[in-house]
């Protein structure tokens, strides 16, 4: 325990503990007989048992005068310390003097309180206390250590309450403290529990911080903290978030050399790791994984097959989507609104609306109540199409339904008028959903200047980046972009290059396809010498030439008679690891070989579509 000042009490040679039993003798013999609860108390005459009834009862006002001016919070703190009164008193009063005086009492008479709680097992209130402390922010986790290895360590409390320091930053969002204090752990070789680890590493994968996740785990291993499937089950959610999907599948091994077996969450979050950030064949291995997953005799649930058909939606393979429907079906598995909006938007994606249509009145066969998102996809869908008066109908059935559009659905409509060309149409919507009280976003903005540009409506434009300016809506990377493009596109580059300049100035960062844009204003009007320079620039600022950067310089070389600096172009796209395109065989095609020049792709393999 913590040493007690030995000046504070004529008591401080017997080792009472006052609670609301009889009053022992030797108290008695030791108080004043003529102390008054009001008579502001000192070392002298601090009577514990009367102390500890007016804080026990509540009896502030009369606390406040017992305390006086003669005595500060803090040292009457530091009396009732000294005097062994029960952790009940003792908290009350912690908390009561802090609200009403302001004060913040120290870390070390937080550790003591801390302590007279841990004697009586209140670990409710220390994990409270602990809460409070870690909220303020006023103390570095060098000092707690400090503080809890100067004292006691009655129960092996010291281990108990670091454990709770970690749950403490991690329930106040302070994850980087938390990591800290994991680490000061092991040099003071404190024992965590999995009971604060666990919601350390959980609180890392949400925030993104997944490369912290495998240190954490290594070091409870390597410390002895026995790890549980909750344990498991969430680093490898961290291993797929970074798409680091082949240490996820190797830590089943871990898992079962704990003797865990991989549960349905363990297989789900597998599924989703590949079916969302796997590469090429990414739904294969997820099939495989769900296959494994049969052959184990874990049963699949809702999110496994809903993950699944979302994964084939997003790979342009519908059908097989469509078939673990039925495969539900016939589980007698209760498909949800979440099914049939992956199926509609994977439908929808693929220009098949009429399909779409037909599962929104599957949903209502079923009581499946379809949400914003179900009739978003298809107006989208419709929209895509240019069936525009089938948008506005469904947005009207929507609506009767008492479902409220967004500015996300408005955005659909807006862009299907753009892409037909109806600009009156587009800006007359936008009005209207403005007098809603709708807000617009800047990608409601960028659709419709991007629609203006393609009329020609420069002076509608102007108005829009006005509207713009009033509300207050930050033009981004994509609002210029769209600006520059239609520059070039009309032959005036460097009114590009002057916005170019400017994306810098707001702090915008340009894209490859702002330099591309550019490259190709500035081959349209012969300058080739600009755009091979913004080609370096562009990739001097870490923007790699794609192969719409390198088609866009062959054929303006080869259409000046520069063949050989293009043939050059092309073996560095080749070199660089880039695939040319159908656009790169068509101007090899006409600009090189129907004009006689046979391309030499220098140490290349030799590919027939080139000849």
């Amino acid at each position: 325990m913590f040493s007690f000042s030995p000046a504070h009490s004529l008591l401080r040679h017997f080792n009472f503990r006052y609670t609301d039993k009889k009053i022992p003798f030797l108290l008695i013999l030791h108080s004043p007989l003529t102390s008054s609860p009001t008579e502001p108390c000192s070392p002298q005459n601090f009577d514990p048992i009367n102390a500890t009834d007016l804080i026990i009862k509540q009896h502030w006002s009369e606390l406040k005068s017992l305390i006086g001016t003669a005595t500060t919070p803090t040292q009457f703190l530091n009396f009732l310390f000294n005097s062994n009164v029960g952790s009940e008193a003792l908290l009350r009063y912690f908390n009561w003097s802090e609200r009403y005086y302001g004060v913040s009492h120290g870390l070390d008479l937080n550790f003591r309180l801390v302590s007279s709680l841990a004697i009586d097992k209140r670990y409710s209130d220390i994990r409270a206390r602990m809460h409070s402390m870690v909220k303020t922010g006023l103390q570095s986790n060098a000092a707690i250590f400090h503080t809890i290895s100067s004292s006691g360590n009655q129960h092996g409390m010291k281990s108990i309450l670091v454990d709770m320091l970690v749950l403490a930053y991690v329930k106040n969002s302070k994850i980087q403290l938390a990591v800290e204090a994991f680490d000061c752990s092991d040099v003071y070789r404190y024992k965590l529990s999995v009971f604060s680890c666990n919601p350390l590493l959980s609180a890392l994968v949400r925030d993104g911080m997944v490369n912290a996740v495998e240190r954490i785990y290594k070091g409870m291993i390597r410390r002895r903290i026995n790890p549980n499937l909750i344990t498991f089950n969430t680093v490898i959610n961290g291993f797929c978030k970074m798409g680091a999907l082949q240490r996820a599948m190797d830590l089943i091994q871990d898992m079962k050399s704990w003797g865990f077996s991989p549960s349905v969450v363990t297989y789900n979050t597998l599924i989703n790791g590949y079916c969302k950030n796997g590469e090429s064949g990414r739904m294969f291995k997820a099939d495989r994984i769900f296959r494994d997953m049969l052959a184990e005799n874990v049963l699949p649930n809702v999110v496994t097959f809903n993950t699944l058909i979302d994964g084939y939606c997003k790979d342009e393979n519908v059908g097989t989507a469509l078939s673990l429907l039925d495969e539900m079906k016939r589980r007698e598995l209760a498909s949800n609104v979440v099914t049939y909006n992956c199926l509609i938007y994977g439908f929808c994606s693929e220009g098949d609306v009429e399909k779409s249509l037909g599962l929104l009145e599957e949903m209502k066969l079923l009581d499946i109540k379809p949400n914003l998102i179900t009739y978003n996809g298809i107006i989208g869908g419709f929209c895509k199409k240019g069936l525009m008066e089938q948008a506005k109908g469904l947005l009207d059935e929507m609506v009767k339904t008492g479902l409220i559009p967004t500015i996300v659905t408005y955005n659909a409509l807006l862009s299907g008028f753009c892409q037909l060309g109806k600009m009156d149409d587009a800006l007359l919507m936008h009005d209207e959903i403005s007098g809603k009280g709708v807000e617009s976003i800047i990608s409601t903005y960028n659709l419709l200047i991007s629609g203006l540009c393609k009329t020609g409506d420069m002076k509608g434009v102007s108005k829009l980046l006005d509207v713009m300016d009033e509300k207050e809506v930050k033009a981004n990377q994509m609002t210029y972009n769209i600006l520059i493009d239609s520059l070039c596109v009309k032959g005036k580059p460097r009114k590009g290059m002057k916005l170019f300049n400017e994306m810098s100035e707001v702090g915008l960062k340009p894209s490859s396809s702002t330099y591309n844009a550019l490259i190709a204003g500035f081959c349209g009007i012969g300058n080739l010498r600009t755009a091979l320079n913004l080609k370096k620039r562009m990739e001097k600022n870490g923007n790699l030439a794609n192969v719409i950067t390198y088609n866009v310089l062959i054929k303006h070389m080869c259409g000046r008679g520069k063949h050989m600096d293009a043939n050059r172009l092309l073996n560095q796209m080749l070199e660089n690891g880039l695939v040319p395109n159908r656009d790169t065989y068509d101007i090899i095609r006409v600009e090189m070989l129907d004009k006689g020049f046979v391309p030499d792709i220098d140490g290349h393999l030799y590919n027939r579509a080139l000849c």
